[in-house]
């Protein structure tokens, strides 16, 4: 068991490491809240980023911030332990947003939406107080792959989720370092250090989620396609604007550098086939000449 969670903890460390570097995740001087959900995502993060920021040639503050949202059966208190034994410096919020979310939407609606702005609201507002110039989030490729499906499927938009992106108002960047890693990696390795999770009895307790439907549609493709999820993740860093239909986009793609995926220099056509007619019109068709061949 031991070897097994030393191979897994490598093996996500690497992928995260390698997501950091090729995406300039870290930078000197960051100070970076952690949000801590109390789920398997987000301690697999804090628990990797401790690992990464000491072997860093350049100085980094971790800060890990957990909302209390009044949730009803909330207890809170395996995860202050946790932090408290880990060493962490951590912060743990309260704001009744279970209320609002309640209140606002019938039992039909589904809560996610809203309960995660109301919440990235108290976050943000939190990391400006606390000198932050970054945001991590435990949102891991699974997360990302079941987001283009849904955006495809219900919002007619391709759109995943980006290792890194600015907010609207400029004050943070939010960085997924764990996003080119696998979901059954982190799960496995969340099992053996035993982290203590926090179940969610908002979004948690309702059926038939749009997200849920995404998941199963992925296992079910699984069986035939093993791979599928690493190809799919693959497709979203290999897109090709040339063969999409939004103008926008292949505006953008046609001005863009020389130094951006030059287009490579085409092959020439040594042989070409003649096909010769077997039917035709009564119309007599022209025919080229034969020395513009």
């Amino acid at each position: 068991m031991a070897d097994r969670r030393r191979t897994l903890e490598k093996q996500l460390y690497r992928q995260m490491k390698a997501t950091a570097q090729a995406w300039s995740l870290l930078a000197p001087g960051d100070r970076i809240m952690v949000a801590m959900s109390g789920g398997k995502d987000s301690y697999t993060l804090l628990h990797l980023l401790r690992m990464l920021v000491p072997r860093l040639p350049f100085e980094v503050e971790l800060v890990a911030v957990h909302l209390d949202q009044r949730q009803p059966g909330y207890d809170g208190r395996p995860l202050r332990e946790w932090l408290e034994r880990s060493g962490a410096t951590y912060e743990i919020l309260s704001e009744d947003t279970y209320s609002v979310v309640v209140d606002r939407l019938d039992d039909q609606a589904t809560y996610c939406s809203l309960c995660s702005r109301l919440r990235r609201g108290i976050l943000y507002t939190a990391a400006e107080r606390l000198g932050c110039n970054k945001i991590a989030l435990g949102h891991h490729r699974d997360d990302s792959l079941e987001t283009f499906l849904m955006n495809l499927f219900y919002s007619g938009k391709m759109q995943a989720m980006p290792a890194v992106y600015t907010t609207d108002d400029q004050r943070f960047q939010v960085i997924r370092p764990l996003i080119e890693c696998d979901e059954a990696r982190i799960a496995e390795l969340a099992g053996l250090l035993e982290f203590p999770i926090l179940p969610c009895n908002l979004c948690g307790s309702q059926d038939g989620l749009k997200r849920d439907a995404m998941t199963a549609l992925l296992k079910t493709l699984e069986a035939s396609h093993p791979d599928l999820r690493s190809v799919m993740a693959r497709a979203l860093g290999n897109v090709r604007p040339t063969h999409l239909m939004d103008p926008d986009v292949l505006a953008a793609w046609q001005s863009r550098p020389e130094h951006v995926r030059p287009d490579p220099e085409p092959a020439p056509t040594l042989v070409r086939a003649k096909a010769e007619p077997v039917a035709s019109s009564r119309r007599r068709l022209p025919m080229a000449p034969r020395d513009a061949e």
